[in-house]
């Protein structure tokens, strides 16, 4: 797949905060900010894109890193997430520190609301954070506009340091400002995970759940030896490169729960709630 396979997108550029990122649109309904997975807006990326526009939602997809469209192989993940690590917009290691490139990111979300006419109303856009980004989703929950912050795999900062396993990649500043919108009811957070996961431990859920109590769904998709949809060892992304649309595959489950979310909380009203994983 390449750059030109993604024709069905609208691309504009967008500036805030004197920055200027290529941003990618498609559908109509209420927003929807995704964050890409390194190394970028892959096919799959792009796939579930126009999945949640199928569903009624306008998504952006903000060119963050890597060549947009370009199939991911393990040579330009390894270098993609060299340069985002050394990148001064990412926060790859240092713990209580919310990433700089969410400044850009919350102009976004603006003129996603705008475009949608919802730029007026408290917690009207859904925003997905994957990987490399997926913290960024609880970054953005600081914005009264959002809504919906789904992390699926959140990795940051990456779990290689003391204490670092259970860090949510935000200054405390930010982090009492999202409990005490969790606390008011203001948004509902979303957390996917593979079990065996080593970039998403355990623990990182386990303190979503003590600083949001049940205002944090969490999914947590069995990856142990022999479990029961044969779903690998090293399986990271949800949403995805390891996504199946097989029935009652628990990934599909997994999609299900973040748009039953999205069509509650962003006033796209769901027809049924989400089947139990």
């Amino acid at each position: 797949m390449t750059r030109d396979s993604l024709g069905d997108f609208t691309i504009e550029p967008f500036t805030h905060n004197e920055q200027t990122k290529q941003v990618y649109w498609l559908g109509e309904g209420p927003a929807v900010v995704i964050m890409s997975e390194i190394p970028g807006i892959t096919p799959s990326v792009a796939d579930f894109a126009r999945r949640l526009a199928g569903e009624g939602f306008r998504v952006a997809v903000p060119h963050l890193f890597g060549e947009p469209g370009r199939e991911p192989t393990n040579g330009y993940v390894v270098s993609t997430l060299a340069k985002a690590c050394v990148s001064s917009e990412f926060v790859a290691f240092a713990k209580q520190k919310t990433s700089p490139v969410s400044v850009w990111l919350r102009g976004l979300v603006a003129e996603a609301a705008r475009r949608s006419g919802t730029d007026d109303q408290l917690g009207s856009v859904g925003v997905v954070g994957m990987c490399f980004t997926g913290g960024f989703a609880l970054a953005l929950a600081v914005d009264p506009l959002v809504g919906v912050p789904v992390m699926s795999q959140p990795s940051l900062p990456l779990p290689v340091l003391p204490g670092a396993k259970a860090d949510l990649g935000l200054t405390p500043d930010d982090l009492d400002e999202v409990k005490r919108r969790a606390d008011a009811s203001e948004i509902c957070a979303v957390g996917l995970r593979f079990t065996g996961d080593p970039l998403v431990p355990a623990a990182r859920f386990e303190r979503l759940r003590a600083e949001l109590g049940d205002r944090f769904v969490g999914v947590e998709i069995d990856s142990s030896s022999g479990n029961q949809h044969q779903i690998a060892k090293m399986a990271h992304s949800v949403l995805t490169e390891d996504f199946s649309s097989g029935p009652d595959h628990p990934t599909l489950k997994a999609y299900e729960t973040v748009v039953f979310h999205f069509k509650t909380q962003l006033g796209n009203t769901p027809e049924q709630p989400p089947r139990p994983g």
